[in-house]
């Protein structure tokens, strides 16, 4: 299997590199080292981040599940050994299946509330202050996520654009309406 990356006449310089492990732009030959990985190096190279990026968006005691699965569902996919940027793959994935997750959740929550209500339990949730867990809960998983990869993953919006496979403007969008329901719930 051999890669070659080369640059359009015409193709702008940012275009050209993928995000890099430590967040930067790749350079080509750090290119063909991340595509040329087998698919169990490759989990064990962006496990640890993944797993910090899953429990951003469906909390620490899921994350973990998550990343397992989409590892033994992509791993040796050829969807993966196919994609331009096998990493960016990988958080999509997670991403997908984390709002697949919430989804479940959801639908649980809603379940288990309409038996609740018939025994009409108390309302304690009214009573207590926002904290940082429940407000980042309020979130849409989208949100969760540029926010994770923005302020602790310390990413530039290009970059969590195209580790999430969105345009830079999704990325602001994302950001400002998450900035602007955390504050909400803050104040």
């Amino acid at each position: 299997m051999s890669f070659i990356l080369t640059q359009r006449p015409g193709q702008p310089d940012s275009t050209r590199g993928r995000i890099g492990l430590t967040g930067s732009v790749m350079g080509p030959m750090e290119q063909l080292v991340e595509m040329g990985l087998s698919p169990e190096d490759l989990y064990r190279r962006h496990a640890r981040a993944l797993v910090g990026f899953a429990a951003t968006i469906v909390g620490p005691s899921d994350a973990e599940d998550i990343v397992a699965s989409v590892a033994a569902r992509v791993l040796d996919s050829s969807a993966l050994r196919g994609a331009d940027n096998q990493r960016a793959y990988l958080y999509r994935s997670v991403l997908n299946a984390s709002r697949s997750h919430l989804r479940s959740q959801g639908r649980r929550r809603r379940r288990e509330r309409r038996l609740t209500q018939r025994n009409a339990l108390p309302e304690v949730w009214d009573r207590q202050e926002p904290d940082l867990t429940f407000a980042l809960d309020v979130l849409s998983p989208r949100q969760r996520a540029v926010v994770h990869l923005t302020y602790w993953e310390e990413l530039t919006g290009h970059e969590v654009a195209v580790r999430l496979g969105i345009s830079e403007g999704s990325v602001r969008k994302h950001l400002a309406r998450a900035k602007g329901t955390l504050r909400e719930l803050i104040q």
